[in-house]
């Protein structure tokens, strides 16, 4: 018992040391967008600017020897290229942004209407860098689905990306550990699919679709004592200080309980493990 409850403190003050970092996340994430903006909006005068120039040189091309000519085109070319990637990278750090200050404001339980491809991808890929920080020559390939045209849906977009973390998280560890073991021609690969499926209408799934979000590592897999006791809380197969034995227990809660839906998984020790999150669908 006295174990037990050294372990509950120690997670409690790590639950509020990410309260805390979460609030210093946005503050972050907040003061960054703004010079972002501008390097965006500069990007995209420079480009007006450089279509002007290019008009004013066709016009004198008479002017201008041809190599001269040649050149400058080359080089105005090459320009429009460089600022169309300013602006490609800078919106794509903006996105990031705001999905990071999306789920810092949202509270408690509340639904918000969310493009759930690009909250899974931002969280799957915020996972893999994390990894990469945090353990040496961590390197995998990621393989991702993601289906079009998937309207926005109501969800609670802290929680769904808590849940994909924790998942993705796993299979980051699993693959990276067994890539330990020196297996010759190991390749550690995870899979990500977002997609939608109809349902039959019936009184208990009263909406004609769900969303379906599948995550799937060729990693360690799991024995048949862990996926008896996989949703138990405190319970982790990492070391000490590595894991805290919280994560899938709160994972199916998000899923299950506060998004009425269904988290599933299968696994095979030594070949890998596949987990499927599905959510009925509710549309703003």
């Amino acid at each position: 018992m006295k174990e037990q409850i050294e372990t509950l403190q120690q997670q409690l003050q790590k639950q509020e040391k990410l309260a805390s970092l979460g609030m210093l996340s946005a503050g972050i994430a907040h003061e960054i967008q703004n010079p972002l903006n501008f390097v965006i909006n500069f990007s995209k005068m420079s480009t007006k600017l450089l279509s002007d120039l290019t008009e004013i040189v066709e016009s004198n091309e008479d002017r201008l020897p041809e190599d001269d000519r040649e050149e400058v085109e080359d080089i105005v070319a090459d320009l429009k290229e460089n600022m169309a990637r300013i602006v490609e990278h800078g919106e794509r750090a903006i996105s990031i942004i705001q999905g990071i200050l999306l789920v810092s404001r949202g509270k408690d339980n509340e639904f918000l209407p969310t493009d759930v491809c690009k909250l899974v991808r931002e969280y799957v890929w915020l996972s893999y860098h994390a990894m990469r920080a945090n353990y040496k020559n961590f390197n995998i390939s990621i393989h991702e689905d993601y289906q079009e045209g998937i309207p926005k849906m109501m969800v609670i977009p802290q929680d769904l990306s808590r849940a994909v973390l924790n998942v993705m998280n796993n299979a980051c560890y699993a693959v990276w550990h067994k890539s330990l073991s020196g297996l010759k021609d190991y390749q550690p690969k995870i899979c990500v699919s977002v997609s939608t499926v109809p349902v039959p209408l019936r009184p208990t799934s009263p909406v004609p679709e769900e969303l379906v979000i599948t995550i799937a590592d060729n990693g360690e897999g799991m024995t048949d004592d862990v996926k008896e006791r996989l949703f138990e809380n405190f319970f982790t197969t990492k070391p000490v200080g590595q894991g805290t034995g919280l994560g899938m227990s709160i994972t199916r809660d998000i899923i299950e309980n506060k998004h009425e839906g269904r988290i599933t998984f299968e696994s095979t020790c030594g070949s890998g493990t596949t987990f499927t999150f599905t959510i009925p669908i509710k549309k703003k």
